[in-house]
């Protein structure tokens, strides 16, 4: 039986007495009750060391450890905002992101503390959870009493970061209402209970993990299956050593999964729902044929202004059925875009006139707005209106499909990444004198990352590579995909460049071009053999 609750507290103090579930790591079993007490102990032992006169915020810097739900647990209990820092964060990026929500604290361990060597933290403090002092700490805080003051569901519980147009990503704020909502509903939705186990390996730094698979086990009374880090030759094994029933994913890991050698036993396995979003449809279609699984694919964002569900009898390719509420609007004119009108092998042929931005004209949805960046707030709702900065196009029939991004900014590997970060660390490059980044497809899901340059005599693709693997704050997904050499970008009347130009263009141009593949550390020569590889590669 599911629990509804308006707030995170309300779903974990409900198992305060469970024995029988609780937390699954490795080979470790975590019951809910000694869960929700070390929460408990934990909030106490946080309070001890934050400054009552600052913003209560505790920066976590971890993979998937029991810690990571410890201390969401305390941020529940006791009143702290839990911050979650992005571990493929580098360098400053990672110094300002922890600068921006004002973290007093950051609880990492001895693995992930290499990442905030030499970085400038200010008055920060870090503590390891794998160190003598944090086990003390603990120790002296034992048994603690859970705090009269109970929150409330507009409450702020976390600052989940994501990136929008500019050079700094902005940290959306999530309430208490945003994470326990979307817990009791999917749990609902699905038919969850305490027979189920949910598996997380989706890192938990993002909001999905937390919102659709967290909260989804507490309010189901499951337990709550955890990795560190996803693995694509560990999927099905981890479902079957955990009993998992439930799981989440986010993008490409449906892909990677698949891309493991099918085995005559693969639908012999405990998995009854697997939810997510940016799934390809073949992928999905795939994965439930040969894992005998049924995958819900839906469409949203951490800021919550916008979603929609993929349901039965949903187009392939759409995203699901329009929303009572939500529109694709011209952004210049602010009205509805035309319906998309499509030929006779189902390619649009109106996208100039069909596609607009996914707007909620009934208000802002859930979203609470974005941590001190009124601006940014400003860029979102207007008017009363929130506007996703999500492109897309509506069929006749009312079903909604993905178009693209409107800003600066792409989605590489079930991650948002702006631009502008990466241009930063290019036009470090002694030999570049003019970069823009900008996303062109992944013939999976998603986007890849393209880099365009004008450069000085002497640039050499081998040194850039090096160049690119030392760069210190300059994150593995960031790492461009393709590198375009030109003689001038293409730019507006204001100078400022065409990033979708050079998008439509994709990796087919007259200019030298380079590519390298995942997992690759080397870039080789588009040549006209390889584009048309590629551009197959996209077609299928």
């Amino acid at each position: 039986m599911t629990t509804a609750a308006a707030t995170v507290t309300d779903l974990l103090l409900h198992l305060r007495d469970d024995d029988d579930h609780g937390i699954l790591f490795e080979d470790t079993r975590i019951p809910w009750s000694e869960h929700v007490a070390l929460c408990t102990d934990t909030a106490a032992a946080l309070a001890s060391l934050l400054d009552p006169a600052a913003p209560p915020h505790v920066g976590v810097l971890l993979d998937n450890v029991p810690e990571f739900s410890l201390l969401l647990g305390a941020s529940a209990i006791g009143g702290t905002v839990l911050v979650g820092l992005n571990t493929t964060r580098r360098g400053a990026a990672l110094a300002g992101d922890v600068a921006r929500a004002d973290c007093q604290i950051v609880v990492t361990d001895s693995d992930k503390a290499r990442l905030l060597e030499g970085l400038d933290l200010g008055a920060t403090r870090v503590v390891l959870v794998d160190s003598p002092h944090w086990r003390d700490l603990l120790a002296a805080h034992r048994d603690s009493a859970t705090p009269d003051v109970a929150a409330g569901p507009d409450d702020l519980f976390m600052l989940i970061f994501t990136s929008g147009t500019s050079g700094d990503p902005k940290a959306v704020r999530v309430t208490h209402r945003m994470v326990a909502g979307p817990g009791a509903m999917l749990a609902d939705r699905f038919g969850l209970s305490s027979d189920d186990t949910a598996y997380a390996s989706m890192p938990m730094f993002h909001s999905g993990a937390v919102m659709a698979c967290w909260a989804v086990a507490l309010a189901a009374g499951a337990n709550f299956a955890l990795r560190r880090k996803f693995s694509a030759s560990g999927f099905i094994p981890d479902v079957r050593r955990f009993g998992a029933t439930y799981a989440h994913y986010v993008g490409k890991p449906l892909a990677y999964v698949l891309a493991t050698p099918e085995q005559a036993d693969d639908a012999d396995n405990t998995l009854k729902i697997l939810y997510g979003n940016e799934g390809a449809p073949s992928a999905i279609d795939e994965f439930s044929r040969r894992f005998d699984v049924r995958v819900v694919d839906g469409f949203g964002s951490t800021e919550g202004g916008v979603l929609i569900s993929r349901t039965p009898g949903t187009p392939r390719g759409a995203l699901g059925m329009l929303p009572a509420g939500i529109a694709a609007l011209d952004p210049d004119t602010g009205q509805p875009c035309p319906t998309a009108e499509f030929d006779a092998s189902g390619h649009i042929v109106n996208a100039d006139v069909a596609t607009g931005e996914l707007v909620n004209t009934a208000g802002t949805g859930s979203f609470a707005g974005y941590y001190k960046n009124p601006h940014a707030d400003a860029e979102r709702v207007r008017d009363g209106q929130y506007w996703s900065g999500d492109l897309g196009y509506v069929d006749a029939d009312g079903y909604v499909y993905f178009a693209g991004r409107s800003s600066g900014w792409m989605r590489v590997d079930g991650e948002n990444l702006g631009t502008a970060p990466i241009e930063n660390v290019l036009a470090r490059h002694p030999r570049i004198v003019e970069v823009a980044a900008y996303a062109v497809p992944d013939p999976q899901v998603g986007d890849r990352v393209a880099v365009a340059v004008v450069a000085a005599d002497g640039f050499d693709i081998d040194e850039f590579a090096e160049f690119v693997s030392q760069a210190p704050d300059l994150g593995p997904k960031q790492v461009p995909s393709f590198v375009r050499v030109t003689t001038d970008l293409p730019k507006t009347a204001t100078y400022k460049v065409l990033g979708r130009s050079l998008s439509a263009q994709r990796w087919n141009s007259a200019d030298p071009t380079w590519f390298r593949a995942a997992g690759a550390t080397s870039f080789v020569p588009v040549t006209s053999d390889l584009a048309a590889k590629l551009d197959a590669e996209l077609d299928r």
